[in-house]
């Protein structure tokens, strides 16, 4: 059977979200609770691979395992009681394990689906969020993991107008760490530049984002904040994808992941195998 985990997690202490030997990362938190708890290896499907220093709000992945391994956790044969303890006993793990008081992880939930759910290619779209602290009225020390602060003043409206440049699918090339074999062009679905009491707030979505593309994004609209680059440059970024002059990329710790959409159950099947084609005729 195929288990949903819905994730929540600090990433301050860890490595990102994939598995590295000798460096703590979520997946492998994850990872070595399920392998405790039930009894074999079992591995991890998410939907977004969080970079080092990287928070997320609701994280989304999947494991299959044997329905009898969860329902050994309850001593009976309903599911739901086992999946229930499942998702308590792997938070009293996690919590064993973290180097702060309470938790870095939490699951939020372990819920059971069917075997047409794919975390990674039946999701529609990934939310993610960034904030800067550019003044000292917006410092707050107890926030100080999850925000940028910088020491010089943003125009946040001259930010959110280069940001209308790279709504729309693009060669997200200036903006991305290329990986073998895999294609950059992506749909940024809708991107916006706000301010409240915290201090800057950029929110972005997309039907995915490749390899430090948002941090990337935001690297760059700051050079326009603060007047060091024009909303033109950003225009031509997208416009001349390459990796002569890269966007200057963010630091990791003001990002967080904020939630993942998938299609409805009906429609997890086709929405991966759509994914997983335009993946390949991208890539060619």
């Amino acid at each position: 059977m195929r288990i949903r985990l819905d994730i929540r997690y600090r990433g301050t202490r860890f490595h990102g979200w994939a598995v590295q030997p000798g460096h703590p990362t979520i997946q492998g938190a994850i990872e070595d609770g399920l392998a405790l708890l039930l009894r074999e290896p079992v591995r991890l499907t998410v939907a977004g691979r969080t970079d080092a220093g990287v928070h997320a709000r609701n994280q989304v992945a999947h494991f299959d395992v044997h329905p009898d391994r969860i329902r050994a956790l309850a001593h009976d044969s309903a599911l739901d009681n086992g999946l229930r303890l499942l998702r308590n006993r792997l938070n009293t793990l996690l919590a064993r394990t973290s180097e702060t008081p309470g938790s870095d992880i939490v699951i939020l939930r372990a819920s059971a689906v069917s075997a047409d759910f794919d975390a990674r290619f039946s999701a529609l779209r990934r939310y993610y969020a960034y904030r800067i602290s550019d003044s000292i009225d917006t410092r707050d020390p107890q926030l100080a993991d999850a925000v940028w602060w910088i020491n010089y003043p943003l125009d946040d409206s001259a930010m959110s107008a280069a940001a209308n440049h790279l709504i729309g699918e693009h060669d997200f090339l200036s903006f991305c760490k290329p990986r073998p074999d895999a294609t950059t062009i992506r749909t940024l679905q809708a991107i916006s530049v706000g301010r409240d009491a915290k201090g800057i707030v950029i929110e972005l979505s997309a039907d995915a984002f490749c390899h430090s593309m948002v941090r990337s994004i935001v690297g760059a609209l700051v050079e326009v904040g603060r007047g060091r680059r024009s909303e033109l440059w950003i225009k031509q970024l997208v416009d001349n994808p390459g990796r002569s002059q890269p966007a200057p990329v963010a630091p990791a710790h003001g990002l967080t992941m904020l939630k993942v959409d998938y299609a409805s159950e009906d429609q997890w099947a086709k929405r991966q195998e759509q994914t997983r084609r335009r993946r390949d005729q991208q890539a060619d």
